[in-house]
């Protein structure tokens, strides 16, 4: 089978370019700018797997080149993890997250109806759900979305236009919700400094800025926020380890070709941990004692967001491996170790 992996080269999505050349014989095409990707993330899958993995550095907004992709070869699946995801910049620079999420991938979807493409996965985010009422979290698919950013707000947008032309044309979707993904991957082999792991030119997450920090690879680290209505005045995250959340595409792949039919999943273990909790597990895996500074809130961050699990579990095959938060943290910052 051939797959289009959009943004392949970042975070996510070479990870999850691992979990299917690993367990399926699939041939992937990454298509990335490598604006917020990493080189190094597509040759290590190339190394990994000779002759299967194709790259390609363009933009999505290059309608021409993309077309001609997809004219030229007839995909199974798109998995589709380009576009600009840094909540409080989207607060700043909204007309970028519209421009690049929405708008960009409305064209994707157009081509994709154009060459009768038939199955796409799609990266959303738990952010459309912006800020619930604590009586319902954790959060279920079937909650009115709320988003209380731009970013969120265009996930939420292209979740619709595919809704709609998922009813109207031949084509299929699954859009995971993500919740906040961490950790490295299991398979890597640190002795020889070959593996993927938590590459990122701006970090915003919490415990790659905190791995990155304890390492000596950045001077501060601060907690946004000690003001929340939560048990210790922080935020509260539901995390997920990178391996499992990429083979939660692997199996909402499985469930587009058995069921033919579109779905929407949220992706977390449904656990939350605060900022606090986090920052002192990691003290207690790295047994380093560090600093940390408090400064005033983030635009756009609520104070809880848990998800609720249960339609992925009980719709696909999914069954994660790593739901353990010393195993995310620690994954992480081994990596960190031994990567710059």
């Amino acid at each position: 089978m051939e797959l289009l992996l959009t943004g392949g080269s970042g975070y996510i999505g070479s990870h999850t370019g691992l979990e299917f050349l690993t367990h399926t014989t699939c041939n992937i095409t990454i298509i990335d700018n490598l604006s917020t990707g990493f080189i190094e993330n597509q040759a290590y899958l190339k190394d990994r797997f000779p002759n299967r993995v194709h790259f390609i550095q363009a933009d999505l907004s290059d309608t021409p080149t993309i077309e001609k992709i997809l004219k030229n070869t007839p995909f199974d699946c798109i998995l589709h993890f380009s576009g600009s995801l840094i909540v409080n910049e989207s607060v700043i620079n909204p007309l970028l997250y519209y421009t690049n999420n929405t708008c960009n991938t409305i064209s994707l979807i157009k081509l994709c109806v154009q060459y009768q493409i038939k199955n796409f996965i799609f990266s959303s985010t738990a952010a459309v759900y912006g800020e619930p009422e604590a009586s319902l979290i954790p959060v279920v698919e079937s909650l009115p979305l709320k988003p209380i950013n731009p970013y969120g707000n265009s996930k939420m947008m292209l979740e619709q236009v595919l809704k709609d032309c998922s009813m109207a044309y031949d084509l299929n979707y699954v859009a995971l919700r993500y919740f906040n993904v961490a950790g490295a991957s299991m398979q890597n082999n640190l002795k020889t400094r070959i593996g993927l792991g938590q590459r990122s030119k701006n970090a915003t997450h919490l415990i790659k800025i905190a791995c990155e920090y304890i390492t000596k690879k950045r001077t501060e680290l601060f907690i946004f926020g000690d003001d929340y209505p939560t048990f210790d005045g922080t935020c509260i995250r539901d995390y997920i380890h990178i391996d499992d959340l990429a083979n939660a595409h692997l199996q909402a792949y499985y469930y587009l070709k058995e069921h033919k039919k579109s779905q929407i999943f949220n992706v977390g273990y449904g656990i939350g941990y605060s900022v606090k909790e986090v920052l002192q597990t990691l003290k207690e895996i790295s047994k380093i004692d560090f600093e940390i500074n408090i400064t005033k809130r983030r635009d756009g961050d609520p104070a809880i967001l848990i998800s609720n699990n249960q339609k992925i579990l009980s719709h696909t095959n999914w069954k994660p491996k790593y739901n353990d938060l010393n195993t995310i943290i620690k994954s992480s910052y081994e990596w960190e170790k031994f990567f710059l």
